[in-house]
């Protein structure tokens, strides 16, 4: 049994705690930010250090107990969370690249893993203001202030429309190429952030095939999202993903989908490219 509970009431405050650190964000995004480098070399802004200061601190008000694993704290050895069964795992700024090129795809994201798996995923993007989750009860979107507005969202499969596929604005794939010269028909679009998983849960993409580097914070919101809205994730020999299970962060390869037929016809063709 989960040891937080995800009624109305606790989600309501999980989206204010995510509106309080988009709207942190975007007082930044309105300034003359700095840019500085992490020993990754990936790009780090003062946005990313307030959004996460203000994610931690809501989260341990609703529950003190629960750990809490973010990007920008995550320092923390295998051996400690290992025996974590219950954990939040969060990226407060993703798409700092989109963020910092003020294209607006970008988003904090905020997951609850339980025994390795998500069961609650949150994504808000304050540029636009939208607002997606997913849990047990269904996944939902809501662009506006009002949690009354919230629509229920679900995959929905098209067959008389060409297949949509959605990838990284920012990350230019070879392996992606390989892959679209052996689709037929295709139509392809690029959007930055976790709010491609959006895009699929609400039916405006089918699939996402991923290759290069991401992190489980990167993807594991949307994930749940996607797969409470029908549809799932998995990695290119077709396993799902299993969060904090290896000393690492780095998620495999894998491609995310609105319907597994179509992803297992995508992984097939992944293959057939080598």
């Amino acid at each position: 049994m989960s040891s937080f509970s995800f009624n109305q009431r606790n989600i309501d405050s999980l989206i204010e705690i995510s509106k309080d650190a988009g709207d942190a964000i975007m007082k930044v995004y309105h300034s003359n930010f700095l840019v500085k480098s992490k020993r990754d070399s990936s790009p780090l802004t003062e946005a990313d250090i307030l959004s996460n200061q203000i994610i931690c601190s809501g989260l341990s008000r609703l529950n003190p107990k629960i750990p809490i694993l973010s990007e920008e704290c995550s320092d923390i050895s295998f051996s400690e969370r290992s025996k974590w069964t219950d954990y939040w795992l969060i990226d407060p700024l993703d798409g700092t690249k989109e963020f910092i090129n003020r294209n607006g795809e970008f988003t904090v994201n905020i997951a609850f893993i339980s025994n390795h798996k998500p069961l609650f995923g949150l994504i808000h993007a304050p540029a636009i203001n939208e607002t997606f989750w997913g849990s047990y009860e269904g996944s939902y979107f809501l662009n506006s202030d009002h949690i009354s507005d919230k629509e229920k969202i679900r995959v929905l499969i098209d067959p008389s429309e060409p297949l949509k596929i959605i990838a990284s604005r920012s990350h230019p794939s070879e392996k992606l190429s390989s892959l679209l010269q052996k689709l037929d028909v295709y139509k392809l679009s690029n959007v930055g952030s976790s709010l491609k998983f959006c895009e699929i849960a609400r039916s405006n993409s089918n699939i996402y095939p991923r290759f290069g580097p991401t992190s489980e914070w990167d993807i594991a919101a949307g994930d749940a999202i996607l797969t409470f809205a029908g549809g799932g994730l998995l990695s290119l020999e077709g396993e799902i993903i299993k969060y904090n299970s290896k000393k690492d962060y780095i998620n495999p390869n894998f491609v995310a989908y609105s319907e597994k037929r179509l992803g297992d016809i995508i992984l097939k063709k992944i293959k057939e490219c080598g």
